[in-house]
């Protein structure tokens, strides 16, 4: 795992070695073992990488180039199939310097071209100069597990930058450090800034599946999608046709296996991030029926407050499978200290208060391994969240109301919710009843973002300060949901909601909030369950065998039954929450009069300070449970103080960059 970084020039201009290198710095965290520079001697092109060492310890140094040198590749990730193209491209007649995963990409680009992506499997980010061609290839993962972020900056914007992280694309002095309305509009709205933007008018994300190549010379990109999920035309549609259910649960828990077993290869100590929850459970499970359970070190984060606390499922796993466990407690103190710390590595707001925890987690397992396993992606995959339960239930009434009287019995319900006693417990009662309620009346994909978000797109207007706000809603928030259906292939509403799960929340959230927490310690994380076998395999299986009735995850579930006790199959969710909601009334109250304070607010002029003030008064008085929005808002300030309009380019100290021919 590493951080890249780099730029193309227009011909005739020189790569500024001190601007690449001041890039570069910002991504030490992500790789604190190694730092590499190449520099076109003829100008055009400088890449930059950051090496966190996992495979080939002492000869994996990137950039990694081919053997005329004209060809140059950095790399951030892990290729998992890097073994079989090796020797296919040993037999073509390639020459590998290093048993490095990385090498794959110099020589499979020389062998392939673009369709290089179409064969390697792993997660990854990537950058090649073709010094022959005069062209930059820029290339992301299927599933959009790790980053890359682009901007066209300088005269007649023919510069082209690239970096693992924002925060470097910053160190350009080209770069406008201009906050975009319709990003902040879109970040209230999902926790997130989803999918091609961010958060700064100039900079675009690179979409999951999709590869970029630049000319230097026509300073022109040609894009393209080279994977997207599939549903009727799934890959796998061979192995789900004709096949009985159990035929399915031994198909799947065969390829979660296997997956995890890929995820095994490395040079450094492995270990498995362990909530007690059935995703993260399954894939410890899978590992130790590849590897003696006792070798396997297995890591959780508990809680003070038992309705967030997960750590007795996680010990439970633990001693079922024979795991050497350790835990960690976040505590309000704890959380207190490490929150400047996770404000200054997220260069992007996320309202997902989860990624505390998180960084904790993996401060906490860095100093055992180095690499650790995960349960991303089962609940976006399998129908997991409580949410497709309210669905269902919400499709009944789909079926006896239309949308309007929908709409006036979420109100009332609403009104109604308001005189329950406010709890701020995990998944209270209250809180679900509100959640349910404001997604009624929508249609069933803005029902789904209604019940997730923290502002719905009516409640904007109110949030955003008067000088902004038309031009933040100059766009429907909810038009990105449309937008990821343009030419789906969904079989049915359940397809649909895998697809705006996948897209939106565990690309644009879950995977965001897990590459900057483990790559601001140094820690590696795989995730087994999004492995494009069993990705494609759970799109090509009927939404009926992964919500049954109203049990989620059904057909994972079963697979899990054979390597797990049936408490921990059929728990319901707790998920990796955060008292976020008694927070903010104790020992987050201080800080969130200060950055929430209405005389800052103004100045600024991002938000309206009536009406956040109005909410932060409610929550704190206990009369209303305002987490979610408040949150957002909190994540929002604590993120433009450090990266926003305005903020004093922090140029860190940059190691010796020479060209290279």
């Amino acid at each position: 795992m590493c951080g890249i970084s780099g730029m193309v020039v227009p011909p005739g201009a020189r790569v500024d070695p001190e601007i690449l290198a001041a890039m570069n710095q910002t991504l030490a965290r992500r790789g604190p073992d190694d730092a590499g520079y190449y520099i076109d001697e003829l100008g055009g092109a400088g890449l930059g990488h950051r090496r966190l060492s996992i495979i080939d310890l002492s000869g994996g140094h990137q950039p990694l180039g081919s053997e005329d040198g004209r060809v140059q590749a950095v790399v951030n990730g892990e290729l998992y199939n890097f073994q079989g193209l090796r020797e296919e491209l040993i037999q073509q007649g390639y020459h590998f310097k290093t048993k490095s995963d990385s090498e794959v990409v110099v020589h499979g680009w020389d062998a392939w071209g673009p369709a290089l992506t179409e064969r390697i499997d792993g997660m990854f980010a990537l950058a090649v100069w073709d010094g022959r061609k005069r062209q930059l290839f820029l290339a992301r993962d299927r599933v959009g597990k790790k980053p890359l972020y682009f901007a066209l900056v300088g005269r007649e914007r023919r510069t082209l930058i690239f970096a693992s992280e924002l925060k470097a694309l910053l160190q350009h002095p080209d770069f406008e450090r201009q906050l975009s309305p319709v990003a902040l509009a879109q970040y209230l709205t999902y926790e997130c800034v989803p999918e091609g933007r961010t958060i700064y008018e100039g900079a675009q994300k690179l979409l999951p599946g999709t590869w970029m190549l630049w000319d230097q010379g026509k300073g022109h990109a040609q894009t393209r999608e080279f994977w997207r999920l599939r549903f009727a035309s799934s890959p796998a549609r061979k192995d789900v046709e004709g096949k009985s259910e159990n035929e399915l649960i031994e198909h799947l828990r065969h390829l979660i296996r296997e997956a995890t077993r890929d995820r095994l290869i490395s040079d450094v100590p492995l270990g498995v991030l362990l909530s007690g929850g059935v995703d993260s459970s399954t894939v410890a499970a899978a590992m130790a029926d590849v590897v003696p359970p006792h070798t396997i070190q297995t890591f959780s984060i508990t809680f003070v407050d038992k309705s967030f606390d997960e750590g007795p499922h996680a010990r439970r796993v633990a001693k079922h499978l024979g795991t050497n466990h350790h835990e960690e407690q976040l505590s309000p103190q704890v959380m207190l200290d490490i929150l400047p710390e996770v404000a200054d590595f997220l260069c992007e707001p996320l309202g997902d208060a989860s990624v505390i925890p998180t960084y904790l987690l993996s401060r906490f397992t860095r100093q055992h391994v180095t690499v650790a396993l995960g349960g991303d992606g089962g609940d976006e995959l399998f129908l997991g969240y409580p949410t497709f339960q309210a669905d269902a239930v919400a499709q009944y009434l789909d079926r006896v109301l239309p949308l309007s009287m929908e709409a006036g019995l979420g109100r009332l319900a609403q009104r109604a919710a308001r005189l329950l006693p406010v709890s701020r417990q995990n998944f209270s009662f209250d809180f679900k009843v509100k959640r349910f309620a404001q997604g009624l009346g929508y249609g069933p994909e803005a029902r789904h973002q209604a019940w997730l978000g923290s502002f719905l797109p009516s409640e904007l207007a109110q949030v955003l300060a008067p000088g902004i706000r038309g031009a933040a809603l100059a766009e429907d928030p909810y038009a990105v949901i449309a937008q990821i259906h343009q030419g789906s292939d969904a079989r049915d509403r359940w397809d649909r909601a895998m697809l705006q799960y996948g897209r939106l929340y565990l690309t644009g959230d879950v995977l965001v909030k897990v590459d900057r927490a483990s790559m601001a310690r140094g820690l590696e994380v795989r995730a087994p369950l999004l492995d494009t076998r069993v990705v494609e395999l759970a799109a090509a299986i009927p939404g009926a065998l992964k919500l049954k009735g109203l049990t989620t995850k059904y057909l994972l579930k079963q697979a899990a039954r054979r390597w797990l006790p049936a408490e921990i199959v059929d728990r319901p969710k707790k998920g990796f929450g955060v008292p976020i909601g008694e927070w903010l009334r104790g020992p987050l109250k201080g800080l969130a009069h200060e950055l929430l304070a209405p005389d800052k607010l103004r100045r600024e002029g991002w938000l309206e300070p009536d009406e956040v003030g109005r909410l932060l008064k409610e929550h704190q008085a206990g009369v209303a449970d305002h987490r979610k929005p408040l949150w957002t808002l909190l994540a929002f300030e604590l993120w433009l103080e450090r990266f926003g309009p305005g903020v004093a380019r922090a140029v860190p100290q940059p190691a010796a960059v020479r060209a290279a021919g």
